[in-house]
């Protein structure tokens, strides 16, 4: 017992060899890892979405607010890991949407709109990134099915 105290006193608790803890406490799990709290933001997120839409609260608001409470709380990874534990494809699906390519492809696009609105083509930008997106799930999907095959 008091070499063990004398290890995390020399500071081997710094180098990550902590003493395990004791079998009767459980591990706690950080709260970005737990459902109990991740479902709900989920569910609050995608509800107050909703809401804003419903009472036609500017669009950018509500994607900024999705976007900042999704990047503080890990809600994408954890929505990732969800996606992650469907058998076969799901992790496939995740390697499929973290590929840069795909982030190079909509950046891309969105500067491209960007550019065609101020311009006064904005029948033709909707056609442009019904194409995109169309353009990136099927790159998604043949990368899956090619991955299966």
């Amino acid at each position: 017992m008091e070499q063990d105290e004398t290890r995390v006193r020399s500071g081997d608790a710094a180098a990550g060899n902590a003493p395990a803890p004791p079998p009767d406490q459980p591990a706690a799990t950080p709260w970005w890892r737990n459902w109990k709290v991740m479902l709900p933001l989920w569910l609050a997120i995608v509800g107050l979405a909703w809401l804003g839409l419903h009472f036609e609260v500017d669009a950018r608001v509500i994607a900024g607010s999705v976007f900042l409470i999704g990047l503080l709380s890990n809600a994408f990874a954890w929505l990732l890991g969800v996606i992650a534990l469907v058998p076969v494809v799901g992790p496939l699906i995740v390697k499929a949407l973290s590929l840069g390519l795909i982030w190079l492809l909509n950046a891309l696009g969105s500067l491209v709109s960007f550019v065609a609105i101020r311009r006064g083509y904005s029948k033709d930008v909707l056609t442009y990134r019904g194409l995109t997106v169309a353009l990136i799930v099927g790159i998604v999907i043949g990368y899956v099915l090619g991955r299966l095959l």
